[in-house]
């Protein structure tokens, strides 16, 4: 692109750093650029840490669940009266919940959820505040960043029990785990084009690579649900059980695995991991830049604004 005026602080620093980066190996000159975009936010997008710490401690919420039992983790989304949407905080709790399930005494780590849903994604609270203003994205997109780092950083064996309808990062961040197993009554869904989003969770790269390009394009793009059995089809879930023996063969099948020894694990899936780990992590910034910088504003006030009329009259 040409270079910006001189008085275009922001552009011309972009474009001067991303010139400078000409003699650095592509996935590098990437990471660099997308980190640079992140720095450019101005102090009061983002919380000093201090304040963002206490906080977080002071809003500590119950809708996730955390548990450990018979060498398991369980992490589960608990607010089953809003389909386990997930709301900033427990974005927070997530967070805080797999460091720590990364240095405990558990083998493996599950996701699953409470009630019918598996996760409706994210709650629209985090999105448009009581106002119907769009809240502030740059700050949401760190929040996001960190939050997919994590499950890419991860180092036991994670799993998803998908009990019910999934949709959105629900759906996307299910490309990080090593095994996904979902009952029959599961959909997986990613309607972001119709309220105007980005993919998000690395799907721009492991959707395609998984499932092929075109497959890949009807979920991320047109946003086609899929049944669990196309789900697995797909290579998105790994089995599929009938809902009525669901959590009795799955619970049994996870507790023969935390049997296991757990070193061996470890190691085996750093392998595995280690040989896309730089990949993954340069995919979610640039997935997250895309949408702190191109993300069209006005069409996605414009969407959701229709989603929640929509929502609103279904109620009536």
């Amino acid at each position: 692109m040409p270079k910006p005026g001189v008085f275009d602080f922001v552009n011309k620093a972009k474009w001067d750093a991303w010139n400078a980066l000409g003699s650095l190996p592509k996935e590098t000159a990437r990471q660099n650029y997308v980190d640079l975009v992140f720095s450019l936010s101005s102090p009061s997008e983002v919380p000093s840490q201090g304040k963002r710490g206490a906080d977080e401690k002071a809003q500590e919420s119950k809708d996730i669940l955390v548990t450990s039992e018979d060498g398991i983790t369980k992490i589960t989304f608990n607010r089953p009266t809003k389909k386990n949407a997930i709301t900033s905080q427990m974005y927070l709790d997530i967070i805080r919940a797999l460091k720590n399930a990364s240095t405990d005494n558990s083998v493996i780590t599950v996701f699953t959820g409470t009630g019918d849903y598996y996760s409706s994604g994210n709650d629209l609270k985090n999105l448009i505040n009581d106002a119907g203003e769009i809240r502030d994205i740059a700050m949401s997109t760190k929040l996001l960043r960190d939050f997919v780092n994590c499950f890419i950083d991860f180092p036991k064996p994670l799993v998803a029990v998908v009990n019910g309808p999934a949709v959105g990062i629900a759906v996307t961040t299910l490309a990080l785990f090593d095994a996904v197993y979902a009952s029959d009554r599961a959909t997986f869904h990613t309607p972001f084009s119709q309220l105007s989003q980005i993919p998000e969770a690395c799907s721009t790269y492991t959707f395609p690579k998984m499932m092929g390009p075109a497959k890949a394009a009807e979920m991320l793009l047109f946003g086609k649900k899929l049944t669990a059995r196309e789900a697995w089809a797909q290579g998105l879930v790994t089995e599929v059980f009938p809902e009525s023996t669901f959590e009795t063969e799955v619970w049994t099948r996870l507790k023969t695995y935390a049997k296991l020894p757990p070193n061996v694990m470890r190691v085996s899936k750093e392998l595995i991991r280690n040989q896309e780990k730089q990949k993954l992590y340069t995919v979610n910034a640039e997935e997250c830049a895309a949408i702190l910088e191109k993300m069209p504003r006005e069409e996605y006030k414009k969407a959701l604004r229709n989603f929640l009329s929509a929502k609103a009259k279904a109620k009536l």
